[in-house]
This record gives C-alpha cells, structure tokens and sequence, in this order.
C-alpha cells in the first residue's frame, strides 16, 4: 500500500466505489502520520520512516493525494492533509516545506522530523503549498467563462483566515479573505478588476 493510490484520484480515473476505498486507505493511521501521507503504509514489511522512497512523506506527494481527495468529495479529508502539510512548516527553516521528511507519527514524534539529506529549497515542494491551498479552498477557475468557483472551502482549526491577493483568471485579477468564524467559511471579495463572477459552493 502506497501513496501512488492517491494520484489515481488526482488523475479522475477512479470510479466512485474505488475512490471510497482508496480515500480511506490513505487516511487510515498505516497511511496518514498527523504530518502528512507516507510514501509506503506502516503494514508493510519493507516500511521506514526513513528511507527516501518507502516510508517518508513527500509534500509534492501529499499534495497531489490532497487534490484527488477533493476532487471526488472528500473535502473533510483533503483539509486534513492540507492543514498537516501547512502546520509543518511552521517547524522547517524560513517556514519552508522541504523535499520531503521523515514518516514518524506525529502522536510519537510532535514535530516533524527532518530527512538528513532532503533539498531545500526545492521545486515540487514549493509549488506543493499552492496546490494544498487549492485543495484547502476548493479553487475551481474557469478562464473561458470568466468564474472562480470555491467549492466547499475549508480552513482548519488553527487557520483563522487566508488572504488571497492579485489571483488572476483570464484578464481578471481579485483579492479574496477566507475567514472561519463558529465553524464555518466565509468568502469576503477584497477587490476585483475585469469581468470575473466568483462563487462560492458549500
């Protein structure tokens, strides 16, 4: 069992049946440490927290299992990997996710360990942030028929407001405050430029 089921619900290739199984795959304690999503389940012979490849958790990796779970509903789950991933880097240099990290359980280990060799900064861990915020908020643009869609957006606990400032889809540009107030999520539109209609679905 590996995190490369994720990636299967990222692609959309999933029927609906099969997507239940693997979301709950992903986000059963063999699986998901507290920090994020392993690259190999804990049930498995050959697991290390870590080894490079069977064991550790990768941002990049998460991400992409966080956008699939979206993708088919499970925007509960996504935000939990989402705000894992995010609350991280709270402990890295420069709040900075690295290539990856070590895969030991967060109820173990209350911060995230750092792998000895990891690159940082490094690419795909950086664009990793943008797309767990997308996850996170359910960002949706559509360019050609100038929209921005949030679908069920969703901050944790911790995160009592995002702001987003000079998004642009198509020729528009806005600004948007994501606020979690009782529970809830609310959308502020701070500014708009250019013909952009943004909706918010729960």
């Amino acid at each position: 069992m590996t995190s490369n089921a994720g990636h299967v619900l990222w692609s959309g290739i999933a029927s609906p049946e099969h997507a239940a199984g693997v979301a709950a795959s992903l986000m059963g304690p063999d699986m998901f440490s507290g920090w994020g999503i392993r690259t190999l389940s804990t049930a498995m012979a050959g697991y290390n927290p870590i080894s490079y490849h069977i064991g550790s958790i990768w941002p990049h990796d998460n991400a992409i299992c966080a956008t699939g779970l979206w993708r088919y509903g499970f925007g509960e789950e996504a935000s939990r990997v989402a705000a894992a991933l995010l609350e991280a880097t709270q402990y890295f240099r420069d709040a900075r996710l690295p290539e990856l990290f070590c895969g030991f359980d967060r109820d173990s280990s209350p911060y995230p360990v750092p792998y000895p060799v990891a690159c940082s900064p490094q690419a795909w861990a950086a664009g990793a942030t943008f797309q767990l915020l997308e996850a996170m908020l359910g960002l949706a643009p559509d360019a050609a028929n100038h929209e921005l869609q949030l679908r069920r957006p969703t901050l944790p606990a911790w995160l009592p407001e995002v702001r987003l400032q000079n998004l642009v889809v198509g020729d528009a540009v806005v600004d948007l405050l994501v606020r979690r107030s009782d529970g809830s999520t609310g959308v502020e539109v701070l500014r708009r430029t250019g013909d952009l209609d943004v909706v918010v679905r729960v």
